[in-house]
């Protein structure tokens, strides 16, 4: 036999096993089983798994079914993992079965083994490690504490320093008066930081949607195991761990009042994905707003001017582009696009569980994490580096025919479209036209149709 391997056995009988793998034989034989991707499950999942694994232990040890020097084995073993320890023992792809038993498996293998040279004691995957619980509870709970910590500890910061930095904007740049557009033509004069707070709002009503559907996401299927029936788990438990799992993320889950509910779909993940691309959306719309205001500098509209990052071309010298806007229109598509595989994923519960729980695990986290990271590229390399360009913003709103909206109240449409046509025909500023067209007087004109005034609303007297 080949010295870099080594026999394990299982119930199904002899495994070669790398010599140095931390994991056993049903590891392998998933290793050996899915070589289709190469993608394994995010290491976000993986901690999460350590977290439920870890919970686990302290909750059979508080019900006096696991030994003490076992459990703080499995406990330590765990907590390493957690830290960001061993997640090269993770080697299985996410195209798995549809499960996840072979990640709750690999879970048990490396921590048993991590506890075995702890405790001094042969620690087992299944007796110990995985004791009270089932790959079909242990899974949908890891979906739901991996996808909790991501939100907590990763989206929901980076969205609050985007919010954050367009205040900030807002206050030195908001009082500049622009055109507004609808269907990507000249319509009424906004502020810069009315266009902003728009974009601000868009953010805060996706997060609020975001937290809104984690009150589902965090009622735990742990304590159903197998069917959701909780066979083979103490009627305690579920109870137990929940409050542990909430001690050592510092996020407050409970037990689910129907673990049927939770093993048979992932509905309350479907829901959460619903929510982040909503988020999706608005990244998207900032993102192409920012395209659009930063286009030019010449022939575009060319009312900002995004910091410029790296040279644009590799054969037009000087060409600089929006790359954080484009970047993080990118990751909002890959999230519109992972919300479909998730939304699949959820229609696959069949009777007492689903059976696409990886693949939805792996969108999910991702989802999460990319927009995380480009809510923060956004704050700092584009929204608040930008620069104005006020002449070019002046320029457009003095040649605005659509400055005469302001003038219905006084002369009428009809008169007003005529002096809208004459002024965009001959390229001459709305004010000097309607002074000729009408018989109020340049002082009027001069009130009537000042553009910060229009950006108050109301109606011209």
């Amino acid at each position: 036999m080949n010295s870099r391997y080594r026999i394990e056995k299982d119930s199904m009988g002899d495994v070669h096993v790398p010599q140095d793998a931390l994991y056993q034989a049903q590891t392998q034989r998933a290793v050996d089983n899915f070589p289709i991707s190469g993608i394994t499950m995010p290491k976000q999942f993986i901690q999460a798994l350590a977290f439920v694994k870890q919970a686990a232990a302290r909750s059979n040890l508080e019900l006096k079914l696991l030994e003490h020097n076992i459990a703080h084995a499995i406990i330590d073993s765990c907590q390493e993992i957690i830290d960001g320890q061993h997640l090269e023992q993770f080697p299985i792809d996410v195209f798995q079965t549809g499960s996840g038993t072979s990640s709750n498996m690999n879970a048990n293998e490396v921590i048993a083994t991590l506890a075995s040279q702890k405790s001094g004691k042969t620690v087992s995957p299944n007796d110990h490690v995985n004791m009270g619980q089932s790959s079909n509870d242990v899974i949908p709970t890891t979906i739901q504490v991996s996808a909790a910590l991501t939100c907590h500890f990763q989206l929901f910061p980076a969205l609050q320093h985007l919010i954050d930095t367009i205040d900030s904007k807002t206050e030195s740049v908001g009082h500049v008066v622009k055109t507004g557009r609808t269907h990507l033509m000249d319509a009424m004069p906004v502020t810069l930081g009315q266009e902003l707070q728009g974009w601000k709002i868009q953010l805060e009503k996706a997060q609020l949607g975001i937290t809104h559907a984690l009150e589902n996401v965090t009622a735990l299927a742990q304590g159903g195991t197998a069917v959701g029936t909780g066979i083979n788990a103490e009627p305690e438990f579920a109870a137990i761990f929940a409050n542990n799992i909430s001690v050592s993320t510092e996020i407050n889950f409970s037990c689910s009042d129907n673990f049927f509910y939770n093993l048979g779909s992932q509905d309350a993940i479907v829901a959460l994905s619903g929510q982040l691309k909503t988020a999706a959306v608005a990244v998207m719309k900032i993102s192409n707003d920012l395209r659009w205001m930063n286009s030019g500098p010449l022939a575009g509209l060319g009312e900002i001017e995004l910091e410029a990052l790296q040279p644009g071309s590799s054969i037009m010298p000087g060409k600089v582009n929006p790359v954080i806007p484009e970047a993080a229109a990118m990751v909002a598509a890959q999230v519109i696009g992972n919300d479909t595989t998730i939304t699949v994923g959820g229609q696959s519960g069949n009777f007492q569980l689903n059976v696409m729980l990886p693949v939805i695990a792996l969108n999910l986290i991702q989802s999460i994490e990319l927009l995380a990271n480009a809510s923060t590229l956004l704050a700092d390399k584009a929204i608040g580096s930008f620069t104005v360009r006020e002449d070019n913003l002046q320029l457009a709103l003095a040649k605005n025919p659509i400055l005469v909206t302001a003038l219905n109240p006084v002369i009428g449409y009809l008169k007003a479209a005529e002096i809208a046509k004459k002024a965009y025909k001959e390229q001459r500023p709305i004010i000097d036209v309607a002074e000729e067209e009408t018989d109020l007087s340049r002082s009027e004109l001069e009130s009537l149709l000042n553009p910060k005034k229009l950006t108050e609303g109301g109606v011209a007297h």
